[in-house]
């Protein structure tokens, strides 16, 4: 059974910095690419980054480059999101997904309806 566990979120102010965990059990985690979403009061669930399984390849939406890193542990069957320089906006609630096996990032960042397994995602707050 497939389970993906988000941590880490919480409060912190602007331009600080959070680091959520995906801890993933029940399936291999090296063999699927893995991403977070993002989903805020009212709007859609938005594609927040996109690592890769087979070379680690990772994407972004334009709204994170340079200051959200995507990374993976595969001995640990855990993956990461650093978010630095965090600002009002991307507050949300963040979910980690997985898709079918053969799943490669597109370079424009995930779409929700590429991914059937998610997590029960993790709050993250910024105060301005």
């Amino acid at each position: 059974q497939v389970q993906l566990v988000e941590s880490g979120g919480g409060l912190v102010q602007a331009g600080g910095s959070l680091r959520l965990s995906c801890a993933a059990s029940g399936f291999t985690l090296r063999n699927y690419a893995i991403a977070w979403f993002r989903q805020a009061p009212g709007k859609e669930r938005e594609g927040v980054a996109c690592i890769s399984s087979a070379d680690g390849y990772t994407s972004y939406a334009d709204s994170v480059k340079s200051r959200f890193t995507i990374s993976r542990d595969n001995a640990k069957n855990t993956v990461y999101l650093q978010m630095d320089g965090l600002k009002p906006e991307d507050t949300a609630v963040y979910y980690c997904a997985a898709p079918d096996p053969m799943y490669y990032c597109p370079d424009y960042g995930p779409l929700s309806m590429d991914f059937n397994s998610w997590g029960q995602g993790t709050q993250v707050t910024v105060s301005s």
